[in-house]
Order: structure tokens, then sequence, then C-alpha cells
């Protein structure tokens, strides 16, 4: 239902994003059978990936039931934390930071916390972000697609067919979000049981795919680099709008309109228009990381992009200052 908050007028289905999960795990399924079929070879499942499917389907579930009857922020925020814990436990956590301030092997005590705290920031960056038709699932399919490379390069084939079939998905959604199907009719909304379950799947790639295990693929100085700079939209704008709130001194969980795409609609863009420009920031980040990697470290380049956020974000604020200006 339509509120201050919301950019839309009319009632929309929420649960578009109920989906997302079950046509994932049954792209995945098919595809396993269909390489095992051709190529008859045995593919072992690990504790972790089983364990990562146990986390997946509660924070589906916690999400589809909040779409349907609602739940209260504190339990999801729990069930988040359940479902991350499950992932160092099981043996999969972020163990190096590749030179980031300095650091490099870090132990399972100050992994197994950093993994956890990661999994639900994310999970819940991709949920904010969720503000105007196509944003966090065209994010996600950004994400995807950039982590799918990576995967296939390192010849990882379950994880490769799970982003594959996610992102089939996705781009079917996203045709409904954007553009309501024939005669418009038909426009969805993703919901929590959609953004949650995108924002732990991304997640879950970013600790497996930072996590150095020389008996799953070979050492990446860059994989840390890579996978921060695949979600480095939305969790730069968390953070933004958290320092915002404190500097404000407003509650830290309050709705509100400080998002990137409200801060983009109030320059006078359309949703497509705002959408557009999002997601070219996202990509402008992935290709100038990728050319400074050759030439900074990782210090200077998270510096580089939080410079370049902090300008854009100025550049923003002095449009939407000079359209105020002339509506008064």
């Amino acid at each position: 239902m339509p509120n201050l908050r919301k950019v839309h007028t009319v009632n929309i289905p929420r649960m578009g994003g109920t989906c997302f999960m079950p046509c994932m795990i049954v792209a995945a399924l098919l595809s396993v059978a269909v390489y095992r079929f051709n190529n008859d070879e045995t593919l072992t499942i690990s504790l972790w990936s089983f364990m990562f499917l146990v986390s997946i389907i509660l924070v589906y579930t916690v999400g589809l039931i909040d779409d349907i009857v609602g739940v209260a922020p504190r339990v999801k925020f729990l069930v988040q934390i359940l479902a991350a814990s499950l992932m160092p436990f099981s043996g999969l956590y972020i163990n190096n930071l590749y030179g980031f301030m300095g650091i490099e092997t870090i132990p399972f005590c100050i992994g197994a916390p950093l993994t956890v705290f990661v999994i639900v920031f994310i999970d819940n960056a991709l949920n904010l972000i969720d503000g105007i038709d196509g944003l966090a699932g065209g994010l996600s399919v950004l994400s995807l697609v950039g982590f799918l490379y990576c995967f296939q390069r390192e010849g990882l084939f379950v994880y490769s067919v799970l982003i594959a079939g996610l992102i089939g998905v996705v781009v079917s959604f996203l045709y409904y979000n954007m553009y309501g199907g024939k005669n418009h009719k038909y426009k969805i909304f993703m919901g929590d049981s959609g953004s949650l379950t995108l924002g732990f799947m991304l997640a879950f790639l970013l600790v497996k795919f930072t996590m150095h295990n020389p008996n799953v693929m070979p050492f990446r100085s860059d994989s840390l680099l890579i996978s921060f700079t695949l979600l480095i939209v939305p969790c730069f704008d968390v953070v933004r709008v958290i320092l915002s709130r404190l500097y404000d001194r407003q509650p830290l969980f309050k709705a509100d309109k400080r998002h990137i795409h409200h801060k983009l609609l109030r320059c006078g863009l359309s949703q497509h228009c705002a959408l557009l420009s999002i997601l070219g920031l996202q990509i402008a980040f992935v290709v100038v990381n990728v050319v400074l990697y050759s030439f900074l470290s990782i210090n200077y380049i998270v510096l580089v992009d939080v410079l370049a956020f902090i300008a854009f974000n100025i550049v923003v604020d002095m449009f939407i200052k000079r359209v105020e200006r002339v509506n008064v």
C-alpha cells in the first residue's frame, strides 16, 4: 500500500520475490543433473554448501512471512544473524583481508564475527536500497554477472549455475517490476522475500570468493577488492545514511527519504532515469577499480572510491538545492 515514503500511488502486489529462491535451486539442480549425465562425474556438496542452503531458506522464509502478515524488525534481524552464523561455524568465513589496512591473514576468532557482520550488513543494504522500480534487481544482476565471471573463471561449476539461475529469474522479474507486463497490468514488487534472498546470496558469494582456500581455488590478491566493488553502491549508501542520521541525531532505524534514489528523484529525475544513473555509477566503480588495481594498492583504491562517492553526493545535493530554489 502507498504511503508518504513510497514512490508508487496505487496498491502493488509485493510477492514477486517468492520465485527467486525456488527457481534458483531448481535451475541449479537441473543443470547439475545434466552435467553429471553428460560427463559421468560425481559432484560433492561441502558442509558449508549445505549450511548455505539452510541459511538462505531461513532468510527467504522470514521474508515471505513478512510480506504476508508482517514480522517485527527485531525478529528479522535475529533470523539474519542466525542464518549468517551458520556460515563460519560450517567452515566458511573471511580469513584474509589481502593487505587492506595492512592486514593479511586473520584468525577464526576475528573472521567469524566479521563474516556475520558482513553478511547481515549486505543483506540489509540491498533490502534498504529497494526503493524504486528495478533498482535492487538491477544492482543485483550487475553484481551476479560479476560473480558469475569470477566463479566460472575458477571452475566452480555448482556456484556458477546457482548464480546463472538467479540471474535468469531476476531478469524475468525486472520486466514486470519496471513495465508491468502487457498493458502494464501485472506490475509487481519483490518484497522482503526477494530483497533479503538476493542480499543474502550476494553476501554469501562475497564471503565465498574472498575466503582464501587453496583446496578450492588459487590465491588471488584481488579477491576482496572485486567482491567489495561489485556491492559498493548499496553498501556505501547505507553507510552514508547511517552517518547522516547520527549527525542529525535521528534514530538509526527510522524510515526516511535519505537514500540515493530519493535524492535523485528530488533532483527532478524520473524513476527510470534515477535507476540508470545509479546503475551507471555502479558500473563506473567497477571499471575504475579494475583499472586502478594495476597502479594502486587496495587501501588507496578504497580511499578513491570513498572520495568519489562523496563527490557524487555533493553534486547531487547541489542539484537538489537548485531545483528546490526554482520551485520556491
